[in-house]
């Protein structure tokens, strides 16, 4: 009975001891398992900018203070100031050609030479008549005087001297009518030799040495076209809304600079001066025509051409510039994130005047010399310390690249 009692409290005893063992066993695996995901969580928040936490890797740029040009942007085609179809006055034929196709000539050049011949046999039989009847009105002259002397002895009558002047003034005017004819006909021998009327350049030539021309040929082609490039001007339409600011720049007396880019082009786009504002606007489509001539020197605008137009229409005085893409959008508005003294960023909501590219001006919000960031955004809110990869501020316009950032964050991260 004795024994019976010993061994269950011997039993007991071992079974308390297992218990005991279990939970302590128990208790030692769960303390670790909760030191780590408390390390993890912390780990967590520090990624996520927290306070505490590593700082986040940003791309910044200074903001400036300065002027800002408005541009206005639209499209237009570049045309001729002149072209001329080049075509002969009389009836000829053509003999010597001195231009090739697409050369370029002043005024004045010589282009065609026409068969002259018949012409200054003409001239010569003009001069001819002028001599015989320049001495024909010698002859009434000389009757004249002598009637009148004959009229003084009253040898004469009146009406024979009446008789004499007017043969007189005939033979004069019969001479002054024969050099107006070889006049007429030493003009038409100049027609025989076409030149150039304007400055251009050559089209192709129509019609060669050998054929005939005429005065009253009806081809639409004519012999050649001659087309002006130097100067060139270039057409193009503004929204009715920019009419005050067109007519106020020409008022001035100084005229808005505009650019034409030409699409594919690999030269700087040639500058040119706006010189003309439609007198009416199109009521159809709401627009005013505006034309801007270019000395076009280099020959990178050519007439038919279609161009992208950029128009200086003013100048913002004094605003802040930043980078383009440092404005955000949210649901308050655009804004931007400012860089402080103590690396940690502050969102500031901005008020954009106008935005030209990679530039943007800032009527509100910020001021001069302030930091703010350019890249890596996604990544921050109000607070967050920051760690700025272009420590040394750049102005705005291009940014440090965004693969630099990233990688710079990466790094970040697995510290």
């Amino acid at each position: 009975m004795q024994r019976s009692k010993f061994l269950m409290v011997s039993l007991l005893a071992a079974a308390g001891i297992a218990s005991g063992w279990w939970y302590l066993s128990q208790h030692q695996a769960k303390a670790p398992g909760a030191a780590g995901a408390a390390s993890e969580g912390a780990g967590r928040r520090g990624r996520g900018g927290g306070a505490d936490g590593p700082p986040v890797a940003v791309v910044t740029a200074v903001a400036e203070k300065g002027d800002f040009a408005v541009r206005k942007r639209a499209i237009g085609f570049v045309e001729t100031p002149a072209s001329v179809v080049v075509r002969s006055r009389i009836d000829s034929q053509i003999m010597d050609q001195h231009v090739t196709d697409g050369q370029f000539v002043k005024a004045g050049d010589l282009l065609f030479t026409l068969d002259d011949r018949d012409t200054k046999a003409q001239i010569a039989k003009d001069e001819a008549m002028i001599a015989r009847d320049t001495a024909t009105h010698l002859r009434t002259v000389a009757d004249l005087t002598r009637y009148k002397q004959l009229l003084a002895k009253d040898a004469g009558t009146q009406q024979q001297v009446d008789q004499a002047i007017a043969d007189e003034k005939s033979a004069a005017a019969t001479v002054l009518g024969d050099q107006a004819t070889l006049e007429a006909d030493k003009i038409k021998l100049g027609y025989t030799k076409i030149t150039a009327p304007i400055d251009g350049r050559i089209g192709a030539i129509q019609v060669t040495p050998g054929n005939l021309v005429g005065a009253n040929s009806t081809t639409v082609t004519g012999l050649v076209t001659i087309t002006q490039i130097k100067p060139i001007r270039v057409t193009f339409t503004m929204p009715e809304s920019e009419l005050d600011n067109l007519k106020d720049s020409l008022a001035k007396g100084e005229a808005p600079k505009v650019k034409a880019l030409v699409p594919g082009a690999k030269s700087p786009p040639p500058v040119g001066t706006l010189n003309f504002v439609d007198s009416s606007v199109d009521q159809a489509s709401g627009t005013i025509a505006a034309k801007a001539a270019f000395a076009n020197d280099d020959l990178s605008l050519w007439p038919g051409q279609y161009v992208d137009i950029d128009l200086e229409a003013g100048t913002l005085k004094g605003v802040t510039i930043v980078p383009t893409v440092a404005v955000q959008a949210g649901q308050k508005g655009p804004y931007v994130y400012v860089v402080g003294d103590d690396s940690r960023v502050s969102l500031k909501q901005v008020t954009v005047a106008l935005t030209d590219g990679q530039r943007t001006a800032i009527s509100a919000g910020i001021n001069p010399d302030d930091r703010v960031v350019t890249d890596g955004q996604v990544k921050l809110k109000e607070g967050v310390r920051v760690t700025d990869t272009n420590a040394s501020g750049t102005k705005p316009g291009p940014t440090a690249s965004p693969a630099a950032a990233n990688e710079t964050q990466a790094t970040g991260d697995r510290s």
